[in-house]
C-alpha cells in the first residue's frame, strides 16, 4: 500500500469518527424530541390536564435536581454562581421560557399533524436567524429544501379543518422562541464560559421562579392542584415521564447544537415529525382527513429529507466554537 493510500484511508477513519458525535446527537435529540410531544400529548389531551405552566415548572424542577446533583457528586461541572453570569446567559432566559410554556400551550391546542406541520416554520427563522447572529452562509440547495418544507406546512395548514387561531398563533410563537433559543445557545455553550450543563441549569433557575409567579397568577397552578387524577396511578406516573423528558430534551438539544449547526438541530425535529404525524393520524383521534392536507404533509417530510440527504452529503467535520466562522460557509448542516 502507497503513502497516499494509507493516508487517504486514514482520513476517511478521522472524518467517520468525527462524524459519529453529529449523528448520535441528533438521533438522541430526535427520540427525546418524539417521546416528549407523546407523552406532553397524552397529559394535555387525553387526560384534559389543565395546566402547561404547571407542567412546565416540574420540567425545569427535574433539570434543577438532576444537574445539581450530578455537580454534587462530580458527575458534570459548571461554574459556581457569581454577578457575571446572568450577563453572560442573557438573553436565554427568556427565551428559554418562552420556547417551554408556548409550546406547551400549543401542544393541548392543535390537532398533532398540524402542529407538527406549523413547527416546520421554524426551519426558515433558524435559517435566517443564524444568517443574522452568527454570520453563517448556505448554499442554493439547502435553502430550496428548507422552502419546500414550508410550501408543504402552507398547503397542509390552509386545508386544516380543525382551524383553531389561538393554536395557530401559540405555535408560531413557540417557533419564533425554538429558532432564536437554538441560535442563541449555540452561541453561549463556548466551554470556556458556562459550557452545556451550565447554560441549562441556570438557564431553568433564573426563570423557574417567574414562571411559578406567572402560575399562580393566571390560575394555572390552582387548577393543576384541583385536578381530579392526582390518585391516577398512570396519570403520576406521564407527569414524571414529561417532567424527566422535558430535561433530557433540553439536554439533547444543546447537545445536537454543539456538535452540529442549529439549523441541523432544527431539522433533525422536522424529520422526527414524519413519525408522529402518521402516528397521528392513526391514533390520535383528532386528525381530520383531507386530501389536501395530506399532500401539505408529504411535501413537508419530502423537503425535510432532501435538507437530510445534503446534510449527510456535505462536510461532516463538527462545528467547534473555535472554527465555526470557518467551516459553516462551506458546510450543508
Amino acid at each position: 500500500m502507497s503513502a497516499g493510500q494509507a493516508a487517504g484511508e486514514e482520513a476517511d477513519a478521522a472524518a467517520a469518527s468525527s462524524a459519529l458525535p453529529r449523528v448520535l446527537s441528533a438521533l438522541f435529540y430526535g427520540t427525546c424530541s418524539f417521546l416528549t410531544v407523546l407523552v406532553n400529548k397524552a397529559l394535555l389531551s387525553a387526560y384534559s390536564f389543565p395546566s402547561p405552566i404547571f407542567l412546565g415548572i416540574g420540567q425545569m424542577a427535574a433539570t434543577i435536581l438532576i444537574l445539581y446533583v450530578s455537580k454534587l457528586n462530580k458527575i458534570v461541572h459548571f461554574p459556581d454562581f457569581d454577578k457575571s453570569i446572568p450577563v453572560k446567559l442573557f438573553p436565554l432566559p427568556l427565551i428559554y421560557v418562552g420556547n417551554h410554556l408556548s409550546g406547551l400551550s400549543s401542544t393541548s391546542k392543535l390537532s398533532l399533524p398540524m402542529f407538527t406541520v406549523l413547527r416546520k416554520f421554524t426551519i426558515p427563522l433558524t435559517l435566517l436567524l443564524e444568517i443574522i447572529i452568527l454570520g453563517k452562509r448556505y448554499p442554493l440547495n439547502i435553502i430550496v429544501s428548507v422552502f419546500a418544507i414550508i410550501l408543504g406546512a402552507f398547503i397542509a395548514a390552509g386545508s386544516d379543518l380543525s382551524f383553531n387561531l389561538e393554536g395557530y398563533i401559540f405555535v408560531l410563537l413557540n417557533d419564533i422562541f425554538t429558532a432564536a433559543n437554538g441560535v442563541y445557545t449555540k452561541q453561549k455553550i463556548d466551554p470556556k464560559e458556562l459550557g452545556k450543563y451550565g447554560v441549562l441549569f441556570y438557564n431553568a433557575c433564573f426563570m423557574v421562579i417567574p414562571t411559578v409567579i406567572i402560575s399562580f397568577s393566571t390560575g394555572d397552578f390552582q387548577q393543576a392542584t384541583h385536578f381530579q387524577h392526582w390518585t391516577n396511578f398512570l396519570f403520576v406516573f406521564q407527569f414524571i415521564l414529561s417532567c424527566l423528558l422535558g430535561f433530557l430534551l433540553m439536554y439533547s438539544t444543546v447537545l445536537c447544537s454543539h456538535y452540529n449547526s442549529a439549523l441541523t438541530t432544527t431539522v433533525v425535529g422536522a424529520i422526527k415529525n414524519i413519525s408522529i404525524a402518521y402516528i397521528g393520524m392513526l391514533i390520535g383521534g383528532d386528525y381530520i382527513f383531507s386530501m389536501l392536507n395530506f399532500v401539505g404533509l408529504n411535501i413537508c417530510m419530502a423537503g425535510g429529507l432532501r435538507y437530510s440527504f445534503l446534510t449527510l452529503r456535505g462536510d461532516s467535520k463538527p462545528a467547534q466554537p473555535g472554527d465555526e466562522e470557518n467551516t459553516l460557509p462551506v458546510s450543508k448542516s
